[in-house]
C-alpha cells in the first residue's frame, strides 16, 4: 500500500492532534507539518501541542510516526555569507530538530540554502560547516535532515544531484542526512521527470544512492521543464501530468517511502478549499478525475 498524504495545518487548541484529524479527513496515511509558522520563530510549548493525543490517534488509524514529516521553516539560510544570519540558521535549525524529536517525528525537510551572490562553491562549504555544527549539537537526537531537491530559482543550492552529493559527502557524520525528492523542483530544473523517471532515478542512484531518498514531495508544475520557476500546480493540471506522477507514487522501489502533496488550494465559488482528498483518492485508485466544476487557481 502506498503511503501518501499532504501538508496539513497545526493551529488552534488541537495543534498536532488537529493535524492528524485533518490528514485523516483526506484519507491520508502520511502527513507533513511545520512545528510553527514557517515565516517566523514564534513557537508554542511542546506541552501545549497535544502530542500524546496525536500519537494515540495515529496509532488507532495505523499511521506510523515514520510517515509523519516536519518541514523546516523558510527563514533559515545555512549558505548565507552573513555571520549573523548563518549562526541564526544553525541555532534555529537545532531548536527545530529538538522540537521535531519532542513530537516523536523522525525527519525534518530542509531547503539547503541560497548563495546570494557568493557562488555555489562557497555556499556548499558554508552549508557543510553549518550541518556539521547542527548534527554535532543534536547527536543524541534520532532525527534525519532530508535535504530537498531544488528548482534552481535565484541562487538556490541543491538544484543538481551533484550539489547535494557534495554537501552530503562533505559532512563528517552524514548518516542522518537524506533526500526529499520534489517532483516539481526536479522537473523545473530540467530533469526529465515526466519523460523518463526511471532514467532520472538511475542517475540519482549513481550520484547519491537511491536509498538516500526518505520522502517525496509530489507536485505538478505550472511551468515547462528547465524553467527554474518552482511553481506548484494541482495534480494532472500541470506540465508533468497525472500519468507520470502516478508512476512515481506507485514506483515499486519506493513503496515504503512517504509521498507528500504540496499542491495549491483550489477556488470553488468564493472559497479556497484543499484538493487533497480528491488528489489522494485519484492516486489510490490510479485514475484521474478533474474534480467536477471546481476552478483551479
Amino acid at each position: 500500500m502506498i503511503k501518501i498524504g499532504s501538508h496539513v495545518n497545526m493551529r488552534g487548541k488541537d495543534m498536532f492532534l488537529g493535524s492528524v484529524k485533518e490528514a485523516l479527513s483526506y484519507g491520508a496515511n502520511a502527513l507533513m507539518i511545520y512545528t510553527g509558522a514557517p515565516q517566523n520563530t514564534r513557537r508554542k510549548k511542546i506541552e501545549d501541542m497535544k502530542v500524546k493525543e496525536a500519537h494515540e490517534l495515529l496509532k488507532e488509524n495505523d499511521i506510523l510516526l515514520d510517515d509523519v514529516i516536519v518541514h523546516a521553516p523558510y527563514i533559515m539560510n545555512l549558505a548565507s555569507p552573513d555571520s549573523r544570519k548563518f549562526h541564526f540558521a544553525i541555532d534555529f535549525l537545532t531548536s527545530e530538530i529538538v522540537r521535531t524529536d519532542a513530537l516523536g517525528v523522525k525527519q525534518i525537510i530542509l531547503h539547503p540554502g541560497a548563495h546570494v551572490g557568493t557562488g555555489e562553491k562557497k555556499a556548499i562549504h558554508q552549508i557543510i560547516k553549518g550541518l556539521d555544527e547542527v548534527l554535532n549539537q543534536t547527536k543524541d537526537v534520532d532525527v534525519k535532515i532530508a535535504l530537498e531537491t531544488m528548482a534552481g530559482k535565484g541562487t538556490e543550492i541543491g538544484k543538481t544531484f551533484e550539489e547535494l552529493a557534495q554537501i552530503i559527502s562533505g559532512v563528517k557524520d552524514n548518516h542522518r542526512l537524506s533526500i526529499c525528492f520534489d517532483t516539481c523542483h526536479t522537473h523545473d530544473y530540467g530533469y526529465l521527470v515526466k519523460e523518463d523517471f526511471n532514467q532520472v532515478i538511475n542517475h540519482f542512484d549513481k550520484i547519491l544512492g537511491s536509498e538516500r531518498i526518505s520522502v517525496f514531495h509530489i507536485n505538478d508544475s505550472k511551468n515547462p521543464s528547465g524553467s527554474r520557476k518552482d511553481r506548484h500546480q494541482n495534480i494532472g493540471f500541470g506540465y508533468i501530468g497525472f500519468d507520470a506522477l502516478n508512476q512515481i507514487v506507485h514506483h515499486p522501489d519506493f513503496v515504503e517511502i512517504p509521498k507528500i502533496l504540496e499542491t495549491p488550494y483550489i477556488k470553488a465559488e468564493d472559497n479556497k478549499i484543499p484538493p487533497y482528498l480528491e488528489e489522494i483518492c485519484n492516486f489510490q485508485n490510479k485514475s484521474f478525475n478533474k474534480f467536477g466544476n471546481l476552478n483551479y487557481l
